[in-house]
């Protein structure tokens, strides 16, 4: 994805007369998809688990939740990388996919949690969220040395997450734990200075810069779900 952001890059190094407006309503329709992403994803969640016959159905076949995580990561994957071969309204339609996809894998967090302390940390989640963006789109320093060495460490990560899967090892959980919230935070800040600067050359809002804003959309979305997961694992409160 952070690859594909910078063929958008490439594009706008041409010489044009920038717009501040231009910029802004991008940058709006950034926060507005990501929050309309988080909100179909939240609702299906809910509904999922309100709905006793899909929660049997998704968690008591294997199958079936494997075929869900699977189609997460295509549709990821196909967004990520041929976003500019589709249409915008294709592109809009997969990302709401997407998150209904994470809603319904997502909804066991509250077999796992209390609804109060899903709510609290949410709130948390999204507290610390607005403050990261908030910094990596105003500050002047560059964030992209600190931004490859987050993404290297992200691949770290995953990897000690699985295998932990086979060792449940405590100490690793927690080590993984804040290891995560620290990436993703530093991932925040990093996509936000990437997406504003990439925005503040648009010269006009068409179909390859609404694409452009669409995909920063979904980089932010991924960004606060997973640190909202890795938070909830230190605030959360089991049942």
């Amino acid at each position: 994805m952070n690859s594909n952001m910078e063929n958008y890059q490439n594009e706008m190094d041409a010489p044009r007369v920038l717009d501040s407006s231009v910029a802004a309503t991008l940058m709006r329709n950034v926060y507005y998809w990501m929050a309309g992403a988080l909100t179909i994803t939240g609702l299906t969640a809910m509904l999922v688990f309100r709905t006793p016959a899909l929660m049997n159905l998704i968690f008591s076949n294997s199958a079936v939740l494997l075929g869900l995580l699977i189609g997460e990561i295509v549709l990821v994957m196909i967004l990520s990388g041929a976003i500019n071969r589709m249409s915008f309204s294709t592109a809009t339609i997969m990302f709401l996919v997407y998150s209904v996809l994470n809603g319904l894998t997502l909804s066991s967090i509250f077999v796992l949690y209390t609804e109060g302390s899903i709510a609290s940390t949410f709130f948390i989640s999204a507290g610390m969220f607005g403050a990261l963006a908030i910094y990596g789109s105003a500050t002047k320093r560059d964030l992209s040395g600190i931004g490859r060495f987050l993404f290297m460490a992200l691949i770290g990560l995953i990897i000690a997450t699985v295998v932990n899967i086979f060792m449940h090892s405590p100490m690793l959980y927690w080590i993984t734990t804040f290891a995560g919230v620290f990436i993703f935070a530093g991932l925040t800040a990093w996509d936000a200075q990437k997406i504003q600067e990439l925005v503040g050359q648009a010269g006009e809002v068409n179909e390859a810069t609404q694409k452009m804003a669409l995909l920063g959309s979904l980089t932010l979305y991924l960004d606060f779900i997973n640190l909202f997961l890795y938070l909830l694992r230190i605030f959360g409160k089991r049942r």
